[in-house]
């Protein structure tokens, strides 16, 4: 059952994604309806990141061998967790504060 919910919910956040993507396409990026888009969008990724972060506590309990219960819809839920995580990455934080990334980008003149 906690699975179907997961799954619920991935679905309603491609929706949300799909009608923000919708409103920035029409030009109407910051209309009424598209905040209202992108608060429910940003709050069911967050009710999607804590649920699968339960679900992956619960499987990779060290005290319990429950590596058994992974089947289809959970390798596909551990898939998609994993772009999500990616895409929502602040990744611009770690480039731009990082001296390695800054030297290379001084040797390639990129920051000049």
């Amino acid at each position: 059952m906690s699975i179907y919910l997961i799954i619920l919910i991935k679905v309603i956040f491609i929706i949300l994604a799909i009608a923000h993507l919708y409103y920035s396409f029409i030009n109407k990026e910051n209309s009424e309806e598209d905040k209202k888009v992108v608060f429910w969008k940003e709050r069911v990724e967050f009710i999607f990141i804590i649920f699968m972060s339960l679900l992956l506590i619960y499987i990779f309990n060290p005290r319990a061998n429950r590596t058994a219960l992974i089947n289809s819809e959970i390798k596909l839920l551990f898939y998609l967790f994993g772009f999500i995580l990616l895409i929502t990455a602040k990744c611009s934080i770690f480039l731009k504060e990082s001296p390695i990334f800054r030297n290379i980008q001084n040797i390639l003149g990129k920051n000049e």
